[in-house]
């Protein structure tokens, strides 16, 4: 077991436990790590999902280089794969996930926590794709999704450099929300994870959608779409109650 579970109030909090490895990703971390994130997407009482890493020096370290050292050109493409399945299950998610990185996010590490859909980290957080310092390019999809977080200039210094930053450049930068001491990153990131809970979740999941689908899309098909979901909504039990709750001065109950 390298993935810790435990439900809190509607939130889903999973804790990658390989600290002798400094959280390191191996296929078997990533497979568990993958259902775990399915298993609390279908369960309905979670609402909001939060990935950190145990200990206090690594969120995930990235991915284990002992076993990249073994591959060959088929292995490879079926560890890139497979991490790239985990990011798309984690930025897929109608259900917001957030990321509480304490300590280093590194390589497929960042590229885990780019896939989330909110990054807070503690002070003594790093970041980097450093792959290139091992003969390798970002293959969980950092060149991807670190370009149109932080914009392709930014991504490609931190690309092709190689080089770790640290949490307050993140913020600089856009990559990471918030910065925390690390005593209080966990109480901070389940309060903003208790502010979600308050929201409709049909409305957060159109929300999720429509974000990740601007990044295929056009501005006019994106409007479309988001303009689709937008009206679909007031045929829902949950946007009647929301509207009905604001006129009449109360707090929604979008849950049971």
């Amino acid at each position: 077991m390298y993935i810790n579970k435990k439900v809190v109030d509607q939130i889903g909090i999973l804790t990658v436990d390989r600290e002798d490895a400094l959280n390191a990703m191996n296929p078997a971390v990533l497979k568990e790590l993958d259902q775990s994130i399915k298993e609390y997407i279908s369960e309905q009482e979670v609402g909001v999902i939060i990935i950190t890493g145990v200990g206090d020096k690594a969120f995930i370290a990235g991915a284990d280089i002992k076993l990249m050292q073994n591959l060959d050109t088929k292995g490879g493409l079926e560890f890139g794969r497979l991490g790239q399945e985990v990011t798309m299950t984690i930025e897929d998610s109608p259900k917001p996930v957030l990321a509480a990185v304490n300590g280093f996010a590194l390589g497929g590490g960042c590229e885990v926590a780019m896939a989330c859909h909110v990054r807070y980290a503690s002070e003594n957080a790093k970041f980097g794709q450093p792959e290139v310092k091992l003969g390798l390019i970002p293959a969980w999809g950092g060149t991807q999704r670190l370009p149109r977080i932080v914009g392709k200039g930014n991504a490609t210094e931190l690309i092709i450099g190689g080089h770790m930053i640290n949490a307050d450049e993140a913020l600089r930068i856009g990559l990471v929300n918030k910065v925390f001491p690390q005593e209080n990153l966990m109480d901070e990131t389940v309060d903003f994870a208790k502010t979600i809970l308050n929201n409709g979740p049909d409305c957060l999941a159109e929300s999720l959608r429509c974000i990740n689908d601007a990044a295929g899309h056009s501005l006019i098909d994106g409007l479309n779409i988001e303009v689709e979901a937008f009206s679909e909504l007031f045929g829902t039990d949950e946007t009647k109650e929301g509207l009905s709750a604001f006129v009449e001065k109360r707090r929604p109950r979008f849950r049971s």
